[in-house]
């Protein structure tokens, strides 16, 4: 990728008014986003310097391909937005900030929030603590010790699920173009296949068997959740977790991620990542992915294959 898609962060001044403009961005820091990218793909040819990631051999075989699931099988943000939104009307949810009306989470400020920071519960506590714990009809005042705050994201949490799955079995969602058939080659391959997300398992599973079907998800290899690590992405925990049950090395993985938390978790692990994006992640600084595409309608197995093979060893 060019060097005129990268991401660049300017750190401003306590009192400049972008702060202001864009409550997400508390800590002063404003990022210059790259335009609109078509697909691209890392060769050999790539300078090791872009390369963090720690290679062990310059050629290897896939032998496991592993799948997140939101914004990779189905594009989601926009339902959990409004899961979200819906969970903090239910219960009269009212920030400091924001008094006298349910909190209400805008899109342009959950794009960049969920592309901070990865899974539900981490996101409300970052949100509470930047902007005020809020009152609800869970507690009347808002929460002031670690037990009861932690009972306001469960609760929040628990109802934002359910409403989710609600949405998911509406029939209205579909999977992203190519993912379906990129899976049925892997296991015709005979591949390992694997879905990791730091969603709540309860919601990727409904999610899963709507989406790419039971047959097709019980066949799995592997499937982790939210629930089943302790940190979430960008920790690589999950894909560690992973490579360990798939029996499988990190340098026979290749991930498929939508955005740069993702793709941190999987080079962190010690992975390659391909990257395809949505909307609300395509002008991320996604330089430590090996390819990037709009979807997965024209990538095939083989090219998956062809790529892994050809990663030159980082210096």
């Amino acid at each position: 990728m060019a060097s005129s898609s990268s991401c660049t962060m300017l750190l401003l001044p306590p009192n400049s008014s972008l702060s202001s403009r864009n409550p997400l961005f508390s800590l002063h820091t404003t990022v210059r986003l790259s335009p609109l990218r078509t697909s691209t793909t890392r060769t050999s040819s790539s300078s090791s310097s872009t390369r963090p990631l720690s290679i062990s051999a310059s050629s290897r075989a896939l032998r496991a391909l592993i799948f997140d699931c939101d914004g990779v099988i189905l594009e989601s943000e926009h339902l959990h937005r409004q899961a979200y939104n819906d969970a903090f009307s239910h219960f009269n949810v009212e920030c400091p900030s924001s008094p006298s009306q349910p909190l209400n989470w805008g899109s342009d400020f959950y794009d960049e929030l969920q592309n901070r920071i990865g899974g539900g519960k981490p996101k409300m506590r970052w949100y509470f603590k930047e902007h005020g714990w809020p009152s609800s009809t869970i507690f009347e005042t808002p929460p002031e010790d670690d037990t009861d705050r932690a009972k306001l994201i469960d609760t929040l949490q628990d109802w934002k699920t359910e409403r989710y799955k609600e949405i998911i079995k509406s029939g209205t969602v579909e999977p992203r173009p190519g993912v379906l058939r990129l899976m049925d080659e892997a296991k015709a391959a005979g591949k390992k296949l694997a879905i990791c997300s730091a969603a709540t398992k309860s919601s990727v599973i409904l999610c899963l068997e709507n989406l790419i079907g039971i047959e097709r998800f019980q066949s799995l290899d592997c499937f982790l959740a939210g629930d089943d690590v302790k940190e979430k992405k960008p920790d690589p925990s999950i894909y560690l977790a992973a490579a360990k049950k798939l029996g499988v090395s990190g340098g026979d993985c290749l991930v498929v991620e939508d955005s740069v938390i993702g793709l941190q978790a999987a080079t962190g692990a010690g992975m390659s990542c391909v990257v395809t994006y949505t909307s609300s992640t395509a002008n991320q600084d996604f330089k430590d992915a090996i390819a990037i595409y709009p979807d997965l309608s024209k990538v095939r197995l083989k090219d998956l294959e062809s790529l892994l093979q050809n990663v030159v060893a980082a210096n």
